[in-house]
């Protein structure tokens, strides 16, 4: 009797083993896609990312570099202050998107370009994403009156 009941605890263990292994990896699989690492422009010139990869890339829009194109496509070029990536973007950009002004973009690095699928600008005064002023820290282009 011992032997069949330490028969069915191995079994119990193995079968938990299993579906532990099996939902991490389900879990995994599903957050592929998910997960958005962040680089500043340096990052990008530097070791440039493949151009299947999604990412997001943070920093200034450089003043006079904005472009308005045809239709809804807008170019710039955002900067951490060591390096300037130039950036493609169609679709409506936020009310306070501007040269000068902070932003996060999310899209693929693609022939030299980022292509940004998504475009957020900082939403009042004071505000910069974390990831953008470590960045400019980082290149010792960051002023504390830019930004908390």
């Amino acid at each position: 009797m011992k032997s069949l009941k330490k028969q069915r605890r191995i079994q119990v263990i193995l079968v938990a083993v299993v579906a532990l292994v099996l939902s991490t990896a389900l879990i995994g699989y599903a957050m592929r896609d998910g997960i958005n690492f962040f680089r500043s422009p340096s990052q990008v010139v530097d070791t440039p990312p493949k151009p299947t990869e999604t990412f997001r890339i943070g920093g200034l829009v450089e003043d006079g570099s904005l472009i308005r194109g045809q239709g809804k496509t807008v170019t710039f070029r955002v900067t951490d202050g060591g390096a300037s990536v130039p950036v493609s973007y169609t679709g409506v950009l936020p009310d306070l998107f501007g040269e000068g002004q902070g932003m996060v973009g999310t899209g693929k690095y693609v022939n030299g370009t980022f292509e940004a699928s998504e475009i957020l600008a900082k939403h009042d005064e004071t505000y910069m994403p974390k990831e953008v002023v470590d960045a400019l820290k980082e290149q010792g282009v960051y002023r504390t009156d830019e930004g908390s």
